[in-house]
């Protein structure tokens, strides 16, 4: 069975090391701040990930921008050319037109090289449920699944990736479109934390309102127990917006109450926190359904 590279974006948030051991390739996003454009390397290596959030926390607004077709082409078709086939696992259209080029860019090269694959798949997930859905995709390719069944397999399963987060200011979910500005105001002034998920068109949704942050905390592990399939066979992925204190705490509940086989912790990039804050915490895992 011939071999094939999995490419995903940035935005699965994944480690180095992680990437290393998955052996995928990762296409770093764009993401502006401070008047300044950086490409969002896993690595960090444009710019590190507490000054990034500092400079949010300094009121520095960051914004991001989509993957054109001709960056596509730059990136695959040397793949490709060398007699490489690709499964590329994308960042959820339901947050970025970036996914809609990667298509066409699709049907341009494989048209090109018609002895050649380039299958891309909408994952309908962000930041580590995109990594967790690629993580699970690795998975099946090294079972011996081919590129046609790894891709029906993600398509088949990436609304099974249960995405729970909270923010802790309201008000880069304002700037986003996500709440009104008086809500943003008042939820601030009561102290009010959302409670959030990404639904199976790969949007994001408030769900709840709960006052204060550990009580947020809580109910993102409550939504574990509630949805989450087989608990103790399951990896478990948290991302957190420069708070890595609280999230191995929460990482230390999860295993200690559930038993879970292992929990990866990394931050949220750039891209993702750009329009999160400071201080997310987002909590991923495999469920019945998101």
């Amino acid at each position: 069975m011939k071999d094939f590279i999995v490419y995903t974006d940035s935005t699965t948030d994944l480690s180095p090391q992680l990437i290393d051991e998955l052996g995928v390739k990762i296409i770093p996003l764009e993401f502006n701040i401070d008047d300044r454009t950086f490409l969002d390397y896993p690595d960090r290596r444009e710019l590190g990930i507490k000054e990034f959030y500092d400079m949010v926390r300094d009121g520095k607004q960051a914004t991001t921008s989509l993957i054109n077709q001709w960056r596509y082409v730059e990136i695959f078709e040397p793949e490709l050319k060398s007699g490489k086939d690709i499964l590329y696992i994308a960042f959820s259209s339901g947050l970025s037109g970036s996914v809609g080029f990667a298509f066409e860019t699709a049907e341009i090269l494989t048209k090109k090289y018609p002895d050649r694959k380039l299958i891309v798949v909408d994952s309908l997930a962000a930041s580590m449920g995109e990594g967790l859905l690629v993580y699970l995709a690795v998975e099946q390719k090294r079972s011996g699944l081919s590129i046609e069944q790894t891709a029906k397999w993600v398509e088949d399963n990436r609304n099974t990736i249960a995405h729970w987060f909270t923010v802790d200011d309201l008000k880069h979910l304002r700037r986003g479109g996500r709440l009104s500005a008086t809500a943003a105001f008042l939820g601030s002034m009561l102290n009010i934390k959302p409670v959030l998920h990404v639904d199976n068109d790969g949007k994001l949704i408030p769900i709840s309102k709960v006052r204060g942050r550990n009580l947020a905390l809580q109910t993102l592990i409550q939504k574990l127990e509630e949805a989450g399939v087989d608990l103790k066979n399951q990896v478990i992925f948290i991302s957190h917006g420069d708070c890595e204190q609280e999230c191995r705490e929460m990482a230390r509940e999860i295993e200690e109450k559930y038993g879970v086989k292992k929990v990866f912790i990394n931050e949220i990039g750039p891209v993702i926190g750009a329009h999160a804050g400071p201080r997310t915490i987002a909590l991923f895992f495999v469920a019945k359904e998101k």
